[in-house]
């Protein structure tokens, strides 16, 4: 066999390996789509008193796990528990008011039943019974907003979560609806991962997703796709003003026509929530088959 021939040999061989290789790569991104373009995301639930007034104890740390109902500070509620005592007193005294106009109506009713009486003076009686009912129910109600208010002194989580930004300390004074710490949520994480247009129609809701960490790449985890975003944000100026609320992500080259990338979310599983931070970057693979099979192929 000639040379030449040697050589033509070598090169369709060359251009085989070439194109099964491209072939595989091909079949591997169609079944496995993957982006680095990953973040751990969780819902952040802002704590704010909903009534004013001085610290006096603070029953948490920055960074801290609680637990739902879990205590995180209070309020001084020495002005509140006063005004509770002030309308019990009010109810007491509009109860006992009450009192005294049903025994007048009573006797009003006897006397103008007997014919004694004149209707004016029995009418009378019977609006002054009907408000002092309308005094005792506007002072119980008053009673039931000064204890609600006193409730409020005490400030509890309401999710499971981990204490972030706290801005607080004992003797400081909290104004009302402002925000002094913040919870992550530990059971809302989720991954939001930014695939290209181009992958998109090889990503349904329900796919298995195999994620890592950076930093910690060799423990990945599973999660289920839940599903795909309709929309991102426009930089042009011609999109309508409520695309301002959509998700904006920025093309990684400007000077090169790129595909454009949208979110997909992505619902944790319960074995992949227990190191999870928020804002941490991750890598995703979409993967059609069951996940314990495909724990290695993220990228």
């Amino acid at each position: 066999m000639s040379k030449k021939m040697l050589g033509y040999g070598f090169t369709l061989v060359i251009a085989a390996v070439a194109g099964w290789i491209i072939w595989t790569e091909y079949q591997r991104y169609t079944e496995y789509p993957w982006t680095r373009d990953g973040q751990v995301r969780a819902n952040v639930v802002g704590i704010a008193p909903r009534v004013p007034g001085p610290i006096i104890r603070v029953a948490v740390i920055d960074n801290q796990h609680v637990k739902k109902g879990d205590l995180l500070f209070e309020i001084d509620p020495a002005d509140y528990q006063a005004a509770v005592d002030q309308v019990k007193a009010q109810v007491l005294a509009a109860a006992a008011t009450l009192t005294q106009r049903k025994q007048e109506l009573d006797r009003q009713t006897e006397l103008f039943e007997k014919k004694v009486n004149a209707l004016k003076d029995f009418q009378d009686a019977q609006d002054s019974y009907e408000t002092a009912k309308a005094d005792l129910a506007a002072a119980k109600a008053s009673l039931v907003t000064a204890e609600l208010r006193l409730s409020y002194t005490k400030i509890y989580a309401t999710v499971n979560g981990d204490v972030t930004n706290m801005n607080i300390s004992e003797g400081a004074y909290a104004s009302t609806g402002v925000q002094v710490m913040a919870l992550v949520d530990r059971d809302s994480y989720w991954i939001a991962a930014y695939f290209k247009e181009t992958q998109l129609r090889h990503i349904a809701a329900g796919d298995t997703a195999i994620i890592s960490l950076m930093g910690n790449e060799d423990v990945p985890f599973t999660g289920t796709v839940r599903s795909v975003g309709w929309g991102i944000f426009v930089t042009d100026g011609s999109s309508a003003e409520g695309t301002a609320l959509l998700p904006e992500v920025s093309p990684t080259i400007d000077w090169v026509r790129l595909p454009q990338r949208f979110p997909v979310r992505i619902q944790v599983d319960d074995s992949g929530r227990a190191e999870l931070r928020m804002g941490q970057t991750a890598s995703v693979t979409i993967s059609h088959d069951a996940p314990t099979k495909n724990a290695s192929i993220v990228r």
